[in-house]
């Protein structure tokens, strides 16, 4: 199955069925008067968040969705059949574009949500809906109206509370292994991870939360060097971001550095997601000793002038990740607690979390345009979802 986060489809509503044309005619009755019946209604199109899915893979080979069209009215005052509405199921986290605005038709997050994208025509009236006591033999009839259509583009944000970054290797996908059921691939080489992994992480009973395995960044990301900034858009929903640092690099590169470097792809990126509460862990400390340890530690928090929560954690062995993790589950208690509470809160973390997404779509835009520019051959209808930028990926229950 390839993981597919951006697609472009068209939706056709159905249209609405013509009022009939039609007289009484029976033995023995004359002048039976006006029996045309109504045309049935078109079917609307919906967008369903589906649980089930997780990625919008489907859409790429499929662009184009129609639903029913109503049926004509019949004599006999017979109202025509209205069109089956047609229900286009979707990952949760799915957000939904008009590709012709640019406006955000909705945001489909939980599962079983609907969303309303094209509304199905309405029906044509038959021509016993216009006799009266001086017309007793109408012959006006309307005809039904066409159904909606429109342009759409599906964009796919993986739903997680707190988001992992780092540079490839740093010991993203180790440490999801190590504090959920999620097995993403390890191995010792860059971009092991070429899609987001989810894992949940249980804490204690009915306390959890959902961590993101986001594909490492490296130097020159936001101008679309590696993985480019494909998948910084899934941060856009997280609620924090842990920035994962290895402080013994097999490839001999400072950590400082490093640091410095996702810190500065992340501005470039998104300013309003550099702003996103984070907190530094610094991975792979049993390879150093302890005055090493102190060492880099103090270079790090100097040279970002940190301020934030720091962690020091052996994701392999699984050192330092329980208080880490606990620690988390309060942090994300304390923000829903707040949201709950107050109506105005959640409104702010709902406009924050809109106003990202614009910004990650505006930059990716850039990036897109930028790209053309240079004349470099990518597909002009999907840059950052070709075939060449998918991965065949198999999910394990």
């Amino acid at each position: 199955m390839k993981f597919v986060d951006e697609t472009a489809i068209s939706v056709q509503a159905g249209k609405g069925g013509n009022g009939c044309l039609s007289f009484r005619r029976e033995k023995y009755i004359a002048k039976g008067g006006p029996d045309g019946g109504d045309g049935g209604d078109g079917g609307s199109v919906y967008l369903e968040a589906d649980s089930a899915l997780n990625t919008l893979v489907d859409y790429r080979y499929v662009r184009h969705y129609a639903a029913q069209n109503g049926e004509q009215g019949r004599g006999r005052n017979c109202t025509g059949k209205s069109g089956e509405d047609l229900v286009l199921k979707v990952p949760e986290g799915t957000t939904v574009l008009d590709e012709d605005s640019g406006e955000v038709l909705g945001d489909l997050s939980e599962a079983g949500q609907q969303l309303l994208v094209a509304r199905g025509g309405f029906h044509g009236l038959g021509n016993t809906r216009f006799k009266s006591s001086t017309n007793r033999a109408p012959r006006q009839t309307t005809p039904g109206t066409e159904g909606e259509r429109r342009n759409l583009k599906l964009e796919l944000k993986v739903l997680a509370d707190v988001g992992l970054l780092g540079l490839p290797n740093a010991g993203k996908s180790t440490l999801i292994r190590a504090i959920s059921a999620a097995k993403p691939k390890v191995a010792n080489y860059p971009f092991t991870t070429l899609v987001p992994n989810l894992g949940v992480v249980k804490v204690q009973a009915h306390r959890s939360f959902v961590v993101a395995d986001i594909p490492g960044l490296i130097e020159g990301a936001s101008d679309g060097a590696g993985l480019g900034i494909r998948f910084l858009r899934h941060l856009t929903r997280n609620r924090i971001l842990l920035h994962l640092v290895d402080v013994a690099p097999f490839d001999g590169t400072q950590p400082v550095d490093n640091a410095l470097a996702i810190t500065r792809e992340l501005e470039r990126f998104s300013p309003g997601l550099a702003q996103l509460e984070r907190w530094l862990v610094l991975n792979k400390t049993d390879l150093v000793d302890a005055e090493q340890l102190a060492t880099v530690r103090s270079d790090l928090l100097e040279a970002l002038d940190w301020c934030g929560p720091v962690y020091e954690i052996a994701a392999i062995s699984g050192t330092g990740t329980d208080a880490l993790c606990g620690d988390l589950m309060t942090r994300l208690e304390e923000l829903r607690a707040l949201e709950a509470e107050d109506p105005e809160a959640a409104a702010a973390e709902r406009e924050r979390q809109l106003a990202l997404q614009a910004e990650a779509r505006e930059r990716i835009a850039e990036l897109r345009h930028q790209r053309k520019a240079d004349k470099v051959d990518v597909d002009d209808d999907d840059d950052f979802d070709d075939d060449d930028y998918d991965v065949d990926v198999e999910y394990v229950p």
